[in-house]
């Protein structure tokens, strides 16, 4: 009877002894549906996480995006996510979606540009914002990010009209851009998109581009927006560089994460953006140079790391 006491104790203590040294750290990281960047991308950092951090699991989540993430990573129930710029930046100041109920987040890191595209083709006559007055537009999804930045955008410049105004997908958008149901459509991505191409490679399209002093107070009012410049030759079509609204991806965790951990997952990131970037051609815009200009505040294991990779 003493004889198994003493096993069961070793045994227990045994166990006790082991358990911190080979426990691994498990990282829930939450992107978008599986067909969006933000889940492609996600997944690709995952794979960097489980290759170059020991004893480590990375995963991806499915999710509904921007603002499932924030409410999730809040809730300590995913280590970090991604979101747009604009939705982090309401998250942690109560506005928007969390009216009244700001959320406990620090950002990581800017990613890269996704800039509001507002398309149309020769044949409408429209060259310009001003055009757009009296016309029918897809603003995007309904709900979307980019619906909520068109109208900011469009009403800066005086020509919004919610009776002309449509809520369609970006594909569906160009379908009915080229089929002559709309005037324009819009497409909140990196450049060039998908759809875009498209339409380029089928109709004369033309790239509709902002003057920032006509929407200076949009960016004053909205200060997690700014302007972003595509070149020329980005679209096969597109013989000038047009100044767009840049409302840009971010990753982002709680205030509250733990700094070491945080610091890591940073480092092991930004240290291995060239495999990062075979993911996907937009994640290789990604750069530690751009990365700091988040919209709020970084996580203080981020900013240590970027403090020393500067």
């Amino acid at each position: 009877m003493r004889l198994s006491l003493t096993f069961a104790s070793l045994a227990v203590g045994c166990a006790i002894a082991l358990s911190p040294a080979t426990a691994a750290e498990r990282i829930s990281i939450g992107t978008g549906g599986t067909g969006g960047l933000f889940y492609v991308i996600g997944a690709g950092m995952a794979d960097l996480l489980n290759k170059h951090m020991a004893d480590t699991t990375a995963r991806a989540e499915v999710t509904g995006a921007s603002v499932e993430n924030i409410r999730r990573v809040s809730a300590d129930q995913m280590t970090f996510g991604f979101s747009s710029s604009s939705t982090l930046y309401e998250a942690k100041n109560g506005q928007g979606p969390f009216d009244g109920d700001a959320q406990p987040v620090a950002a990581m890191a800017y990613l890269y540009p996704a800039i509001l595209q507002i398309a149309t083709i020769a044949d409408t006559g429209i060259t310009s914002m001003e055009d757009l007055a009296g016309k029918r537009i897809n603003l995007g999804p309904p709900g979307s990010n980019s619906a909520v930045l068109a109208q900011r955008l469009l009403e800066a410049y005086g020509v919004f009209d919610a009776g002309k105004s449509q809520f369609l997908s970006y594909t569906e958008g160009t379908n009915a851009l080229m089929n002559g149901t709309v005037d324009a459509t819009v497409v909140l991505a990196g450049a060039p998109t998908a759809a875009l191409i498209d339409l380029d490679a089928q109709r004369d399209m033309v790239l509709l581009g902002i003057d920032e002093a006509k929407v200076a107070e949009l960016f004053e009012e909205y200060p997690f927006y700014q302007p972003y410049e595509v070149k020329a030759g980005t679209y096969p079509d597109q013989t000038e560089a047009v100044i767009v609204v840049n409302d840009p991806a971010t990753i982002f965790t709680r205030e509250s994460a733990d700094q070491a951990l945080i610091n890591t997952i940073t480092k092991t990131i930004f240290d291995n953006l060239a495999e990062l970037g075979e993911v996907h051609p937009q994640a290789k815009a990604i750069a530690v140079e751009t990365a700091t200009k988040t919209p709020i505040d970084l996580h203080p294991g981020a900013k240590a790391y970027f403090d020393g990779a500067m």
